[in-house]
């Protein structure tokens, strides 16, 4: 009997993905563990495996955003019967759309009402849309949509729990003016865009403090010159610094919830990479129980999936913290957007030569700026002031923190 390929759950809280492209063709043998088709959820883009070996008999979603669950294809012996998909159907309230209504343009308006309505009768909506009003507890068949077709996105939900008013749908032809052809959003930098948007709504503050690097690039050149095949950086020593002042520190460690303040146990450090689909921050779990060599092939490892679009869900869940280094680009200091859940981030600037007191007299010094920015809400100052404290202090002598 032909095994059905389901679209897997690939992170807490993931309800649908999109299939982006198939990596084998109808027809060809597949291997158990092989790469089988490409998923955008709203964390990554990620290459799902087969979990049976045979022959792709055939591809029942060839593309679109489809629920967790569904069945997308069949894979069995070549020549073996396949059962027909049925239309997919949503858990009340799960807010899922199927891959027939993804793949069918038999969705029109609801007379009168401004609002678009799919063939199967559903009001359309993102699954982000449908979640967000599930557990606000607001009813999607009142909310004008103001996406493609009369779409409810993530902002109208927004909007109606705020008692604001809907905007008139923009029935108006789309006219690019631009030099270039638009670039169509991901899912993922849809999901950057929502998370920037609210991290703007909390109420931060930043601290800053220039770091002496004198014997942390003293320490980067001897584990490099001991050990080349684990190529230690500046943001390895970072990240373990960072991880003994969060545990020193347990209030930055930190998140802010409804109805507490939730302080981890465990320091698991993100790094803000640049990959080609965007902004992403793979997660050095337990950083604090690492050792640096340890750090580094973690790193190493992390960073290049990164850039290579090949991160797990599970790579880039449970940070508590967040460094962002951009000291490579020549930036000497900036102010990184929080993180949330997250209460706390850092912002690395390029270590320079600077003249500094020292003792009475002027000195030229490789200095580095951090700029710390804090959800205040969780974190108070003087704690915060701490942090930083110990962050310098441990990068001015890194036997420390080490």
């Amino acid at each position: 009997m032909a095994t059905e390929v389901i679209l897997p759950r690939l992170g807490q809280g993931m309800e649908s993905g999109t299939i982006v492209r198939w990596l084998k063709s109808e027809g060809e043998p597949v291997e158990k563990g092989e790469p089988l088709f490409e998923l955008d959820t709203d964390k990554v883009t990620q290459e799902v495996e087969a979990e049976a070996a045979g022959v792709l008999l055939k591809i029942a979603v060839a593309e679109g955003e489809v629920p967790v669950g569904q069945t997308v294809a069949f894979i069995g012996a070549a020549g073996e019967d396949v059962p027909e998909v049925a239309p997919a159907s949503p858990e009340p309230g799960a807010g899922h759309r199927g891959p027939t209504e993804t793949a069918s343009p038999a969705e029109t308006s609801v007379p009168g009402t401004g609002l678009a309505e799919s063939s199967n009768g559903r009001v359309k909506a993102s699954p982000l849309a449908r979640r967000m009003a599930r557990e606000r507890g607001i009813e999607l068949s009142g909310i004008r949509g103001t996406g493609p077709d009369g779409r409810i996105v993530a902002e109208d939900v927004e909007r109606a729990e705020a008692g604001g008013p809907s905007p008139a749908p923009d029935t108006a032809p789309r006219l690019w003016t631009g030099t270039g052809p638009p670039v169509p959003l991901t899912n993922i930098r849809k999901t950057i865009a929502r998370r920037l948007t609210e991290a703007w709504q909390i109420p931060v503050f930043q601290l800053q403090a220039s770091a002496d690097m004198t014997r942390v690039n003293a320490l980067v050149a001897k584990l490099r010159e001991r050990d080349p095949e684990v190529r230690v950086t500046v943001t390895d020593v970072l990240t373990k610094v960072c991880a003994h002042a969060l545990m020193r520190h347990p209030e930055v460690n930190a998140e802010f919830g409804e109805d507490a303040i939730v302080i981890h146990s465990h320091a698991n450090v993100g790094l803000a990479v640049a990959a080609p689909q965007g902004l992403v921050v793979p997660v050095i779990q337990r950083a604090e129980e690492m050792p640096l060599r340890v750090i580094a092939r973690h790193r190493s490892d992390l960073v290049g999936r990164a850039r290579e679009n090949k991160l797990r869900a599970e790579d880039l869940e449970g940070g508590t913290f967040t460094i962002s280094n951009l000291g490579m680009y020549a930036v000497e200091s900036f102010t990184a957007v929080l993180n949330p859940p997250q209460a706390a981030i850092v912002a690395v600037g390029a270590t320079e030569e600077r003249v500094v007191p020292d003792q009475g007299e002027m000195v030229v010094r490789p200095m580095m700026t951090l700029t710390a920015t804090f959800d205040h809400r969780a974190v108070d100052g003087a704690p915060a002031a701490a942090f930083l404290q110990t962050l310098k202090e441990s990068l001015e002598d890194p036997g420390l923190a080490l």
